[in-house]
């Protein structure tokens, strides 16, 4: 790591007990700082993630936050979940103390040279992919962010000549200062958190923060069939570089070919790594045909235009299952594909009852109280050939502390089904 005396002896706060939050309490921890950690919640989650402090030495906040806990500090770290109008914030900034990321905080310690991909779909693919690409071209990569593991929880182990590959949402981009990739990659851009930005204008400036430090030695990879992105170059100091849809590739592996090309990693490589590339976990994941009805984990959908990708690439009949935390999602530009190939709809969590009303019409729906109910409605309703599609289009916060649990629940959920052969 570079910098590692720059919090040392310093009080930090962090705001959010999450993934993140642990990996930065810990992180500052070794780094010498003396830690705090403040999260509203007091739940079994927030207590499993309490266990995994690596100090008592930590002090912690737990069911609520006060403003003297915040007083003082000389900086505050904010995890992903931790939105503008948080009182942490707020009395940081009342106080003159600075607010940073997660992000933020590892790249201050970042030896690595580091890309970064952002869009509102195929994140986690893309990240994925260009992390393979360089591990078989021989070159050690570490693959985090939004993805797996923390920034700040792989960062340590970090030295000079590697690579950090990097999934960023835009709730990580709202409090960077000096986060700088060399290659930052903006795939997409679609209806998507609008429950925390006003409109689509201000998702996209936050999204758009991720180019803010780049400079012409910078490269900047964009989706040249998304008019919006495609704009941006006129904005951006750094060097454009644009991907599109090709004959015998789709956006994403087109993204992952530029990236490639500007790492001097020939193109044969990278398509030996694509023929060998088995999908991500919770996208489109093959769990399991029981009597002849197939179960899909799409737990990673948390949008409509990831469900309506899930159905472009899926045949047969299916039974969707979809709902969660609503977040401002159009669900009506998946009923035209849906009415063609979903047989019938279970829904669940906060949001069934607006996608419901949506789907009125086009197709049968039923409503489920929880997942587990949703799975064995579904399954009751399958015939052998049919396939199960569990692509939420949702948030997964109502119900689970993230896609990732929500996606292992699901499969345990079939997995118990198959031993019991209802």
């Amino acid at each position: 790591m570079k910098n590692k005396d720059c919090f040392k002896g310093k009080q930090v706060l962090v705001a959010g007990l999450a993934r993140s939050g642990v990996a930065s309490a810990n992180l500052l921890y070794d780094l010498g700082a003396q830690v705090f950690i403040t999260d509203n919640q007091d739940n079994a989650n927030i207590r499993r993630a309490l266990s995994q402090l690596k100090s008592k030495d930590i002090k912690v906040e737990l069911g609520k936050h006060s403003r003297d806990f915040v007083r003082g500090k000389d900086s505050v770290v904010v995890s992903p979940g931790i939105p503008n109008n948080a009182l942490p914030v707020i009395w940081a900034k009342d106080e003159n103390i600075p607010v940073i990321s997660e992000i933020e905080l590892a790249w201050i310690l970042c030896p690595a040279q580091v890309i970064a991909v952002t869009g509102t779909n195929g994140k986690t693919t893309v990240t994925t992919l260009i992390g393979k690409v360089l591990s078989a071209a021989g070159k050690r990569v570490f693959t985090c962010g939004n993805i797996g593991r923390p920034f700040c929880a792989e960062v340590g182990k970090m030295q000079e000549g590697d690579f950090a590959v990097l999934e960023i949402s835009s709730f990580q981009l709202e409090y960077i200062d000096t986060f700088k990739p060399k290659i930052c990659v903006f795939l997409n851009l679609s209806r998507n958190h609008l429950d925390r930005y006003k409109d689509m204008a201000e998702y996209l400036a936050a999204k758009k923060r991720i180019f803010q430090n780049q400079d012409a030695a910078d490269y900047a990879v964009l989706n040249y069939d998304d008019p919006a992105i495609r704009s941006l170059a006129k904005e951006l100091k750094s060097t454009t570089v644009y991907f599109r849809k090709k004959e015998g590739l789709n956006p994403n592996q087109s993204a992952v070919l530029s990236v490639a090309a500007l790492l001097g990693i020939n193109k044969d490589s990278v398509m030996k790594v694509f023929g060998e590339f088995k999908g991500v976990e919770h996208r489109l994941e093959d769990v399991l045909e029981i009597n002849g009805v197939r179960f899909i984990n799409d737990s990673k959908s948390t949008t409509t235009e990831a469900t309506v990708w899930a159905l472009n690439n899926l045949s047969g009949p299916l039974i969707l299952i979809a709902g969660g935390r609503e977040k401002g999602n159009d669900y009506s530009k998946a009923v035209e594909l849906a009415a063609k190939k979903v047989k019938a709809a279970v829904l669940i969590g906060e949001a069934k009852e607006k996608i419901k009303k949506v789907f009125s019409g086009s197709l049968n729906t039923l409503e489920a109280a929880t997942l587990e109910e949703a799975v064995k409605k579904a399954y009751r309703l399958a015939l052998p050939g049919d396939c199960v599609l569990f692509s939420p289009m949702c948030k997964s916060f109502d119900m689970f502390s993230d896609y990732e649990d929500r996606g292992r629940f699901f499969k345990n959920i079939v997995f118990k089904l198959d031993k019991a052969k209802v």
